[in-house]
This record gives C-alpha cells, sequence and structure tokens, in this order.
C-alpha cells in the first residue's frame, strides 16, 4: 500500500479478506502522511458494487467537509474501531443538530443514518479507524452533496471551521 496523494487505497484481493491489526496499521501509517490527513481502505472490488464497505482513517486535523447523500439517497453506517470522533448532523440551514461523542469501545461507538442528512465528523484522536458501510454505486459526481454554508476542503475557511467544530463539541462535551 502505497501512494500518500490519493483518497483510497487498493482493495485487498480475495473473496475473504480477513480485518486484521496489521491491515489497519498500513492504513493508518498512509493517512498519517497524506495531504488530507485521512484514507480509506475500500474491501469492495469495484465502485459498482451496491454495498460499500470500507476502512476510513482519519487524523484530528483532517476536515470532513459537511455533506449528505441525496442523488441517489444512501443510508450509511460508522462504527468506531480505534479511538473516538466527534459526529454531527446539521439542519439546512448549517445549526447544529446532534453532535454526538463516539468511542471504541465506549457506550456509543457508532451511528446509522438515514440518506438526506447533512453530516460531519471531526476525529478526537490520533489513528482513528471507522469501519463504514454505505450503498453504492459511487459516482464521484453526484456521490455527496456538500453542504453550501461550510467551505470547501483545502481552503484557509476550512481550517477555522474545523476549530469551530471542535470548539462545539467541546462546548456539549466538556
Amino acid at each position: 500500500m502505497s501512494s500518500s496523494s490519493r483518497r483510497a487505497l487498493d482493495a485487498p484481493e480475495g473473496e475473504l479478506v480477513v480485518l486484521s491489526r496489521s491491515l489497519v496499521e498500513q492504513a493508518t501509517e498512509v493517512s498519517r502522511t497524506s495531504p488530507r490527513r485521512r484514507i480509506i481502505l475500500p474491501f469492495h472490488k469495484t465502485e459498482a458494487e451496491t454495498l460499500h464497505r470500507m476502512l476510513n482513517v482519519i487524523q484530528p486535523d483532517s476536515y470532513v467537509r459537511p455533506h449528505r447523500h441525496l442523488e441517489p439517497p444512501k443510508s450509511e453506517a460508522w462504527v468506531v474501531l480505534r479511538g473516538a470522533v466527534a459526529f454531527f448532523t446539521f439542519e439546512e440551514d448549517g445549526r447544529v443538530r446532534d453532535c454526538l461523542a463516539l468511542e471504541a469501545g465506549g457506550e456509543h461507538f457508532g451511528v446509522d443514518l438515514a440518506p438526506g442528512i447533512f453530516h460531519g465528523l471531526v476525529a478526537l484522536a490520533p489513528d482513528t479507524v471507522l469501519y463504514e458501510v454505505k450503498n453504492g454505486p459511487y459516482a464521484p459526481a453526484n456521490d455527496k452533496s456538500f453542504a453550501p454554508w461550510a467551505p470547501a476542503e483545502g481552503t484557509p475557511e476550512a481550517t477555522s471551521y474545523l476549530a469551530r467544530l471542535s470548539e462545539e463539541f467541546r462546548r456539549r462535551y466538556p
């Protein structure tokens, strides 16, 4: 596994993929050096598959722009395998609806989300690992509808928005 500039690694080969610490560590190493400070390790073999399964390894300074899945509507689920995240859902106008602390091994360790709801997350611990499942197929042109009130990834405004989300989490979970 290599290439720190990609959004996703190549899926492991074979009909049976064993989820292991070594697989997680390989993806974690790439996330640490990725310009986006996160990486996807897919288990589905093609973007056309109807169910996408993946590890999403994310560092605390990674900005995940709030988005939703409308066209076509897609449900999503996440389970925190390592680390912790602040998980947010948002109203249409950008106000935070839900702010949840999800932690591996904790009382709250994952979520299942209906289609069409704006959502985002902030990693609270280095090397946070999520197991993510969502409907496929994946088409970059329409996979995500980004929140118009959230700054684009890679902009200076994104850094301050990430800080505001982190502060909102700290306010709700002192």
